[in-house]
């Protein structure tokens, strides 16, 4: 039986903008617009001119010494740690090593959801439960305990989270890892964000020892380096090497320039760089949000991540409505249909531009 995957709204909103006649501030996607450590530029070239033998094949796994910096820093065994294309293969490995261990075919997804979670529930042959969370987008662990049955292969949380900015307490984190073990569920905890966290709350998933949990990261945004491909995650011990087996499958390697520079950055740059960049995504949070005031908005403030849902009055979150705000703002933001039913009245705006307090002048002046 033939099965068709949905194009996720992100490419068609940034062609959209991209086509468009006039000139367009881009606040689709979560691209860091800041520069990356100078640790990760100096890699770069040391790795360039290295010896050719080092152009080719890494370990499918990983190079070692990334595998066992990681390892050292979250408190694991650098067995358990898997590097992967980005965030995005992480989150894929983790989930289809859920699904294959044969203790159900649900996936339990957040409302709104990241757009790409509910894609590989369905690529990977899995079933979707939604479980909504509260208006600031905190997750009652409640609810997830309600949802959950002998048919939950995985929970899947993202804190902090993308769109609602929500940071989850440690305690909603310690709850969630139990219930996945009281139902033979694997908690599989995104912290691609975890050093965007603008309210001093995160908790990681491997704070609580238990074989129920798989933590996936990357790179792409803590180094403001989307392109480079650079993600992990960390299984349980007895989960380890059938993910290996398929990354090794899938992709063979990743790339071996991107981990040695990664390698080198995270070496080589201190505490400053990331708190820099909080101190300024809290900035462009009270421009974006004082604006947003002006233009009579509601919308919400986000703990973590770089991400504002807004809701304008008589002005639902829909692409037809996000297309319309290009053409007459040029603003484009992302539709809050793309993240669930229970945002489609709001849109998304990424605030990873540099020219945040003018995008937020033409909506307020457009919505006033």
């Amino acid at each position: 039986m033939d099965t068709e995957y949905e194009t996720p709204l992100f490419f068609h909103v940034m062609e959209y903008a991209g086509n468009a006649d006039t000139d367009v501030i881009d606040m689709v996607s979560g691209n860091p617009d800041w520069e990356p450590p100078a640790a990760l530029r100096e890699g770069l070239h040391e790795y360039a001119d290295g010896d050719p033998d080092q152009f080719q094949y890494p370990p499918s796994e990983g190079l070692l010494e990334l595998r066992e910096e990681i390892a050292e820093r979250r408190g694991v065994a650098t067995e358990q740690v898997v590097i992967t294309n980005g965030a995005g293969e992480a989150n894929y490995l983790a989930m289809a090593r859920a699904l294959e261990r044969d203790r159900g075919i649900e996936i339990i997804l957040t409302e709104p959801v990241y757009p790409y979670y509910p894609g590989k529930t369905t690529m990977l042959g899995g079933t979707t439960n939604f479980v909504e969370t509260a208006a600031d987008g905190q997750l009652d662990p409640d609810d997830v305990c309600a949802a959950a049955s002998d048919e939950t292969a995985a929970i899947v949380v993202n804190s902090p989270n993308n769109p609602t900015g929500a940071v989850y307490p440690r305690e909603t984190i310690r709850e969630l890892v139990a219930i996945a073990e009281e139902n033979d569920a694997i908690l599989v905890s995104d912290e691609v964000y975890d050093h965007f966290d603008l309210a001093g709350r995160f908790a990681s998933a491997l704070g609580f020892d238990s074989d129920h949990r798989i933590v996936t990261n990357a790179f792409s945004k803590s180094l403001a380096i989307t392109g480079f491909r650079v993600g992990y995650a960390i299984f349980p011990p007895e989960l380890v090497e059938n993910a290996k087996s398929r990354h090794m499958l899938v992709n063979v390697a990743g790339s071996r320039p991107s981990q040695y520079a990664v390698l080198h950055a995270l070496r080589e740059t201190g505490p400053d760089y990331y708190e820099q960049n909080r101190d300024l995504l809290r900035e462009r949070v009270e421009t974006f949000t004082d604006a947003l005031d002006a233009a009579g908005a509601e919308y919400t403030t986000p703990q973590g991540a770089f991400y504002v849902m807004a809701r304008f009055d008589g002005y639902p979150g829909t692409l037809e409505n996000v297309e319309r705000l290009i053409d007459e703002t040029g603003v484009a933001g992302m539709p809050g249909e793309a993240f669930g039913d229970s945002r489609g009245e709001w849109l998304r705006f990424a605030l990873v531009s540099p020219r945040v307090e003018e995008a937020a002048e033409r909506l307020a002046r457009y919505f006033e």
